[in-house]
């Protein structure tokens, strides 16, 4: 097929290099160095899709990461399928195979287009919320053709053939952007000795160089631009990173940047001729200073039946002109509200296409751009407006009239213009989505017109996205930039480069036009377009706002103004002004909503990088890990972490199961002295003048009086009174205190705190850290663990002088360390921590001595028989989120007369939590002695009614006691505690039914007697 809309001469493509690609089925040619935009340009195709909501043909409006509309499938293979991808940005290679996301059965004649000609009545914001409410029932049914209709393309159902990677950088000054401003601030940095990485996403750098009608230094600015990134690569200190975007600007000048490799030549890298290549590479860089130099989005006109093809942006018809010599039309009219976009029609004409006229929503515009229009003969209708295109499948004409924009009325007589491509511009916005990663609110300028970055640290805002557009000022800020973040990184010496001589000129002012009025209300009007991607409409707006919608986020929200794959690069503006219009406010008081990565879509692919293959979930592993591997443990996740389950042994030949080595692992604790790793415990660190008051309101007990050297056991309730945690807390001295929590709630306890903290109670003084890799814990437990340790330490353990609930600092195996005397098994127990780096030597050590004694390392199965048997709880397995501390028989770790409220305590005193009826905590003791209950087996007062049977309760902890010779289990049953003696029973998953008798849940005694057996 004919390329009709390619010009002979000129652009920055290789018209010896012709480029066969396939496009909704038929079969196109292009040219080395097109996009596929581009090049369905070049061959007259108008329709790229088919509008999100209404199904209206839509064509292409841009050439950059902006375009709304050419979203496009691509791949020719299942396994090769990327949805999403932007045609402007996709880099044209042989047999490259794409389809439109939207239209069935096909984007010429899509059956759901009738949607869009029904009228914006008939799909209104909040549409579904509206129309599908009732009858409930109907939602499933509902919901299947809505998803029918829904989406903007495929997954692939086959493995990815490629493979991507990650890279880390440190730099000085990351540069982001490769414009005017960008390449000067990368040329001053670098001649300053700073290392530089230059990123920019188009396939070339240059930015609007590459196809300006500018001069630099007496040779065209595409010249210029070739020697700069010439020197550039030149230099070691340069990383140059072309079809690369930072999708994200963090804390700390921590940017990630999302570089595309070989998806601009082929399917796959190994079809590319790079077998073992990666697609994509994800970079993480940790840069000193940032420039941000991400430039300018033009802005397009909101007027009725502006999604039409051949409605497109000004400036991308300048580059598709003379970057890639495609003309996209023959008859041209422009609408714009400022001089810049006058180059457009001098950029038509000089093609050899006809320029129907120029419409100025100023009423007298002067300069140079204006002038040079007027002299190539070119009509200029002042103090006007396109106010309608007209047309089907493609722009047939435009209807022009005058307009009041204080009134917001058109006035005079309306004209009609045939032509078949509209071009407008409504001025430009600064990209400043990554400066707002940060947190940082863009500032409005009223002179620009569009928001600017505001001040992050360490952030130096450059050229168009500062608000410089003028050429020479926008190289002048970019070496300023540049030499600044040089001389902030260290290079003292930094000095101001000479730039290129430009040609002076100054535009005139632009005027405010961000909806166009019509002769007949928005409501009325033929759709007026203000996000393309979204459907969102003026009249949309509109209605938002008459429906209560003030918030700018609520906006967003209820017309999908902004969001997907586009966050308003086209949109936003607009929107927010015809918001603003109408809620009778100015555009900073209605503000900006948030952009969030990625601004430009980022393939899964290079997120995960090498980490593929099965779920990435970091594991942990305690300072200890290695014995435990050497040693032969089992292991278990507990959260993300390694706990060594049981240590197996081989008797007799044989490997130990897991229930043998726990029985013979619980007797040596009982019996002797046992070790475990309790290294995962959550530990904070709490420091303040305020820390003890703190404690007193996220606890159910008192910790006003707790000493220095003391440790208490608390609890802590969710603010509907629920257990949520528990463990110990030392105080470290007046106002230091070390709280420890179960291994997989440690990082939701800290969380909770800081919650309270910050919202709630900000005027406590206190302070936490999280210091649980820092300590590595070891538990010597058992009737020999005093006799042991002794050995190895200064401290005095007798237990008149080391009490119960004491801590100490001491030295073992002359490492310095805590001791701490407390026990989750019952017996006798010193928890040792030491910094981690010395755990190894010290467990070593405590091995060396404890030969003698028969020293038994033992896993979290045999912790929790031990601590099953004492009747201790396990926040998590004996509690589900629906259990007080008083169901637990707790009653004793509660403060109800503390003299502050603390969380929980209402909650407490509600009428529910009181009832006597409530699930509470008990032991059950198998009238067969060898049977073990399942864990979560349902209890019922009566074994022989019919099913369903009237569950009572349920078994959270079952294990076979050595000590005891007996299974036993806990468990929580209705009305529990006045029910102890009483038999129940236990359905379990064989269809067998067991009696057990509920008894207290502790079946060892703090002094070892044997209980229930």
């Amino acid at each position: 097929m004919t390329q009709n809309n390619r010009i002979a001469a000129g652009g920055r493509v290789d018209r010896s290099q012709v480029l066969e690609f396939t496009f909704n089925g038929q079969r196109y040619q292009g040219l080395k160095g097109d996009t596929l935009a581009s090049a369905l340009l070049a061959n007259g195709v108008n329709i790229v899709n088919r509008s999100f909501k209404y199904s209206r043909a839509r064509g292409i409006v841009a050439a950059g990461a902006e375009e709304p509309n050419a979203v496009v499938q691509l791949g020719a293979r299942d396994d090769t399928q990327v949805p999403n991808v932007r045609a402007t940005q996709q880099g044209l290679y042989n047999g490259l195979v794409a389809r439109s996301t939207n239209g069935w059965p096909n984007v010429q004649r899509d059956v759901m287009s009738w949607v869009g000609r029904l009228g914006g009545g008939f799909m209104p914001p909040g549409f579904y919320y509206k129309t599908f409410m009732a009858p409930a029932s109907m939602w499933m049914t509902y919901e299947k053709y809505i998803r029918m209709g829904a989406g903007l393309g495929r997954a692939p159902t086959e493995s990815d053939p490629d493979i991507y990677d990650h890279m880390h950088h440190h730099c000085d000054v990351m540069v982001i952007g490769a414009g005017p401003a960008g390449l000067a601030a990368a040329l001053s940095a670098a001649r300053a000795g700073a290392r530089v990485i230059l990123c920019d996403e188009q396939e070339e750098m240059g930015g609007s160089l590459l196809d300006s009608r500018e001069t630099l230094d007496g040779v065209s600015a595409s010249r210029w631009v070739e020697q700069t990134v010439k020197e550039l690569g030149a230099m070691d200190n340069v990383t140059l990173l072309p079809r690369t975007t930072a999708n994200g600007y963090h804390d700390h000048n921590f940017v990630t940047l999302h570089e595309r490799r070989t998806e601009h030549l082929a399917d796959t890298a190994r079809e590319a001729g790079f077998p073992g290549e990666s697609r994509a590479r994800l970079h993480r860089v940790r840069a000193r200073q940032v420039i941000l130099s991400s430039g300018t989005h033009e802005r397009p006109l909101v007027y009725a039946n502006n999604d039409l093809p051949g409605n497109m942006l000004a400036g991308a018809i300048s580059t598709y002109i003379r970057r890639y010599a495609v003309v996209p039309g023959n008859s041209l009219v422009l609408s714009t509200s400022n001089d810049h976009a006058y180059r457009t029609a001098l950029d038509w004409k000089e093609a050899g296409r006809k320029v129907v006229a120029i419409v100025d929503a100023r009423a007298n515009p002067d300069s140079d751009l204006v002038r040079q229009a007027r002299d190539n003969g070119i009509r200029v209708i002042t103090g006007s407006a396109v106010i309608e295109a007209r047309g089907g499948q493609r722009v047939t004409g435009a209807r022009v009239c005058a307009i009041d924009l204080d009134r917001f009325v058109v006035t005079g007589k309306i004209e009609e213009l045939e032509c078949d491509t509209i071009a407008s511009s409504g001025g430009y916005s600064p990209v400043i989505h990554l400066s707002s990663h940060t947190g940082t609110r863009p500032v409005w300028n009223e002179e620009l017109l569009g928001f600017v970055p505001g001040k992050v640290k360490g952030m130096h805002a450059a050229g168009g996205v500062a608000g410089h557009y003028a050429l020479s000022e926008t190289l002048a800020d970019g070496a300023r930039a540049g030499r600044q973040a040089a001389l902030e990184s260290g290079f003292n010496d930094a000095q101001e480069i000479v730039l290129p001589a430009t040609r002076a000129r100054r535009d005139a002012p632009a005027c405010a036009l961000y909806q166009v009025p019509h002769e007949k209300s928005a409501l009325r009007a033929p759709k007026q377009f203000v996000d393309l991607q979204n459907d969102v409409t003026a009249a949309g707006i509109e209605v938002a706002t008459r429906e209560g919608f003030e918030s700018i986020e609520h906006v967003k929200r209820y017309t999908a103004l902004g969001f997907g794959t586009d966050q308003g690069k086209l949109g936003n503006i607009n929107g927010m002004a015809i918001a603003a219009r109408c809620l009778d406010r100015s555009i900073p008081e209605v503000g900006t909503t948030v952009f969030r990565p990625n601004y430009t879509p980022v393939t899964f692919g290079a997120i995960v990088g090498r980490h593929c293959g099965e779920l990435f979930d970091p594991e942990r592993y305690t300072a200890l890990h290695e014995w435990h591997v050497e040693n032969g443990a089992e292991f278990e996740d507990v959260g993300q972490w390694k706990r060594p389950w049981y240590f197996p042994r081989m008797v007799n030949g044989k490997k130990e199961t897991m229930h043998e080595a726990v029985a013979r692992e619980c007797l040596a604790v009982r019996e002797g002295v046992g070790i475990l790793d309790a290294s995962t415990l959550g530990k904070i660190d709490i420091q303040g003048p305020d820390a003890r008051e703190f404690l007193g309101r996220v606890y159910t007990n008192k910790w006003a009086k707790l000493d220095v050297g003391r440790v208490r056991y608390g609890l802590m309730c969710k603010d509907d009174g629920m257990l949520m945690d528990d463990g110990t807390t030392s105080c470290l001295g007046e106002n230091h205190f070390l709280m420890t929590t179960t291994t997989g709630g440690a990082a939701g306890v800290l969380e909770w705190l800081e919650l309270w903290h910050q919202t709630e109670w900000p005027e406590l003084q206190v302070y936490f850290n999280s210091v649980t890799d820092h300590w590595a814990t070891m538990t010597v437990t058992g009737p020999d663990a005093r006799k042991l340790l002794s050995e190895l330490t200064d401290l005095d353990l007798d237990k008149e002088q080391f009490k119960f609930m004491d801590w100490r600092d001491a030295t073992v195996a002359d490492v310095p360390a805590r001791i701490f005397r407390i026990s989750f098994t019952g017996e006798l127990a010193f928890e040792i921590n030491v910094q981690a780096n010395y755990a190894m030597h010290v467990w070593k050590k405590l091995f060396e001595h404890g030969e003698k004694y028969n020293l038994t390392p033992y896993g979290t199965e045999t912790m929790h028989v031990l601590r099953a048997e004492k009747g201790l709880i396990i926040v998590g397995q004996d509690t589900d989120g629906s259990v007080t501390p008083e169901d637990l028989g707790m009653q004793w770790a509660i403060g109800y007369d503390k003299p502050f409220p603390w969380i929980g305590k209402r909650a407490l005193s509600r009428p529910d939590t009181r009832r006597q009826d409530r699930k509470q905590f008990v032991g059950l003791k198998p009238k067969d002695p060898s049977v073990v209950l399942e864990e979560g087996a349902q209890i019922v007062f009566d074994g022989k009614q019919s099913i369903p049977m009237d569950m009572k309760g349920h078994v959270t902890s079952s294990y076979y006691s050595a000590s005891l010779k007996h299974g036993f289990a806990l468990a929580v049953v209705m009305g529990g505690h006045e029910r102890m003696g009483q038999t129940v029973y236990i359905p379990m998953t064989d269809g067998t039914v067991h009696e057990a008798e509920i008894v207290s849940p502790v079946f060892i005694d703090p002094k070892g007697a044997r209980q229930h057996v």
